[in-house]
């Protein structure tokens, strides 16, 4: 199906002597689904989405509850290490989520489907239950398990597990993307609840941990079990043809850029306000729903997002939420009671959650129509930017949720700026201006697009709504 976007973009790069190779052939070219249509619909597209739900809850989902872990080992488990440190856990759970897609996209490219989420599903099993046998103080196995094993893990089935939508889907797909991103949410508001009873109750941390991964367990099987591809693997170009492609498109270089400086700040509420709350005297117990508050909220978010961008474009309301993470980031210095903490927690929630279920279909959008290349242009933007954000991941862990560079250095950044005496302002002021600055450059983008004649709310979502 030939997209608008692709055309005006590729046309008008003509006229600015912008052209990128390998753009233009590719608008004549189509996929082996395309050729039959994406059939939007039909119980195995459905039994597909829902399978990758089931990926997002199991995966992002209990990422983005490392808050809980946060919070436990600062204060219980890990009393021997600072909380920088211990945020590296998650943060090299969020970077590798994301940036093995590097191996994924390309492999999924080329049919590796099923494997790719069949052996992603064993290790993130394998890590949970393998962390039940860590004692405290065994940062360094907490470390290799849960931060090494687990994202590579769910690495291997992020990627694929998006772009396969794409096979099913057409003129739903921005929505659908959206609603199997709202997975990750919903499992941040379940996997947390479950954790803090068992961690904090009489089953203990061994106990606990054994049956959060039988659970995730469960689930990943019967994901497994749901998803399907539809057609043969289309050839693709190589790899190094991709990368050379993204290195002249100025439109995906900022999105990435963008992204990346984004996430350094993005990670910030989701890894400390737990802790916020706690430290500022408010009572433990509503601390620890701060961050099932954000999660419902993002939830709501996610769900809503594919509705909103057929109306005003995926790539505007990429800025809109972007800015408004920023200067809710930034409006952590000011919490200091219970409705702060609610505030805070569903104004983040909700355009965190709308930032990272736009992230794969801002990628689509920019990628040639055949949408062979999609896997591996994921994978180069995951590398970087991730979703994190995600989730990166909420994601984020996004994904969004999303979280390579960003997502790896943005945690332990905030860390080291909190430092043991929590200087709260200082974190909060410098993970909210860097997330700012990311979003300025999606503001380029759209500025760029806007001089081409290109109206931003058609060519970047009417294709994919």
């Amino acid at each position: 199906m030939k997209s608008a976007i692709h055309y005006k973009v590729t046309t008008d790069k003509t006229k600015d002597n912008l052209e990128e190779p390998g753009r233009t052939t590719s608008l004549n070219s189509q996929t082996t689904c395309s050729e039959s249509g994406p059939p939007d619909g039909g119980f195995q597209a459905w039994g597909t989405a829902a399978g990758c739900f089931l990926v997002q809850f199991c995966s992002f989902g209990y990422l983005a509850s490392f808050g809980v872990y946060q919070d436990y080992y600062t204060r219980i488990y890990m009393t021997n290490q600072p909380p920088s440190a211990i945020s590296w856990i998650g943060a090299l759970t969020s970077f590798l989520a994301v940036n093995v897609a590097l191996i994924s996209g390309p492999l999924y490219d080329r049919g590796w489907f099923y494997r790719l989420m069949i052996v992603g599903s064993l290790l993130q099993s394998l890590s949970l239950f393998a962390l039940s046998f860590a004692k405290p103080g065994q940062f360094y196995l907490a470390f290799m398990v849960q931060g090494v094993l687990a994202g590579f893990g769910m690495g291997l089935t992020y990627g694929p597990g998006i772009a396969v939508i794409s096979q099913h889907f057409s003129r739903k797909r921005t929505l659908v993307m959206s609603l199997v991103t709202s997975g990750s949410p919903l499992g941040s508001m379940i996997h947390p609840i479950m954790l803090n009873h068992l961690l904090n109750g009489t089953v203990g941390f061994a106990g606990g941990v054994r049956a959060s991964a039988g659970f995730v367990s469960a689930l990943l099987l019967i994901a497994c079990l749901c998803m399907r591809t539809r057609g043969s693997p289309v050839p693709t170009v190589s790899y190094a043809v991709v990368a050379r492609q993204c290195s002249r498109e100025v439109l995906f270089i900022l999105m990435t850029v963008g992204s990346t400086l984004f996430q350094l700040g993005y990670y910030f509420p989701i890894f400390y306000l737990q802790l916020d709350s706690a430290k500022h005297g408010i009572d433990n117990n509503f601390s620890f729903y701060s961050l099932v508050i954000v999660n419902a909220a993002c939830f709501i978010g996610r769900c809503t997002t594919g509705i909103i961008a057929a109306y005003i474009g995926v790539l505007n309301l990429t800025i809109v939420s972007s800015v408004a993470c920023s200067a809710i980031i930034i409006s952590m210095i000011a919490l200091s009671d219970v409705a702060s903490v609610v505030v805070l927690a569903v104004a983040y929630g909700y355009f965190s959650g709308i930032f990272i279920a736009l992230v794969v279909p801002l990628v689509t959008v920019l990628t040639p129509p055949d949408l062979s290349q999609l896997g591996a242009r994921i994978g180069i933007y995951c590398t970087f930017a991730g979703m994190y954000h995600l989730a990166l991941f909420s994601e984020l862990l996004t994904v969004r949720e999303c979280s390579g560079f960003g997502g790896l250095l943005g945690g332990p950044i905030s860390g080291a700026l909190l430092g043991s005496q929590y200087r709260w302002w200082l974190a909060s002021l410098f993970s909210g201006l860097v997330s700012l600055v990311g979003s300025l450059l999606f503001v380029v983008m759209r500025l760029i697009l806007h001089r081409r004649g290109i109206n931003g709310s058609l060519p970047i979502a009417g294709r994919d709504t």
